[in-house]
């Protein structure tokens, strides 16, 4: 059985729109490299700088 991670221990990034740091999630696990964005909000409004 494998054993749990902590959260602290996953992977992080920032996000290209807000700015702010999102952590590595299950559904991204196959396309972590290409993940820019923390949510869809932020995806939409790409072309808006970080402030």
């Amino acid at each position: 059985m494998s054993r749990m991670r902590k959260k602290s221990d996953l992977p992080v990034k920032t996000c290209a729109t807000c700015g702010k740091p999102f952590a590595w999630r299950k559904k991204w696990a196959s396309v972590w490299d290409e993940v820019r964005y923390c949510s869809d909000r932020c995806r939409t409004n790409r072309n808006s700088k970080p402030s």
